[in-house]
């Protein structure tokens, strides 16, 4: 199946939006000098991204620049469990920045999902 590809850098873009709200409700939430401070970004982030991408196919900021999160064997929706690996994955970042020949991450070919503009 043939998917609109999306460049890096509207992925960068889509990944600092999620990044930036994130950050801004950590720290809302937190402490300055704690350790949940440096932990809450991340953790937000995590549930964010696997929440909103499990309801709606798309994290916020994926949603503001129009992509969304497919199956890559015929382009329908994702199950909780492909974006629960592909998050967790995404987290770890190496994963995200390893691309094969189709332009895939590295979680996108192990959770069998693509990341395509609509």
């Amino acid at each position: 199946m043939n998917f609109v590809r999306v460049g890096m850098g509207r992925r960068f873009a889509a990944l600092m939006l999620d990044w930036l709200a994130c950050l801004a409700i950590a720290n809302s939430l937190t402490s300055s000098g704690t350790i949940e401070r440096q932990i809450a970004p991340l953790a937000i982030f995590f549930l964010e991204v696997w929440i909103l991408t499990s309801l709606s196919g798309a994290s916020a900021g994926q949603r503001i620049l129009r992509m969304k999160v497919v199956r890559f064997g015929d382009g329908g929706r994702v199950a909780p469990n492909q974006v629960l690996v592909r998050t967790i994955l995404l987290c770890l970042v190496v994963t995200a920045v390893t691309f094969d020949e189709n332009g895939r991450g590295l979680h996108e070919r192990i959770s069998g999902s693509v990341l395509t503009r609509i």
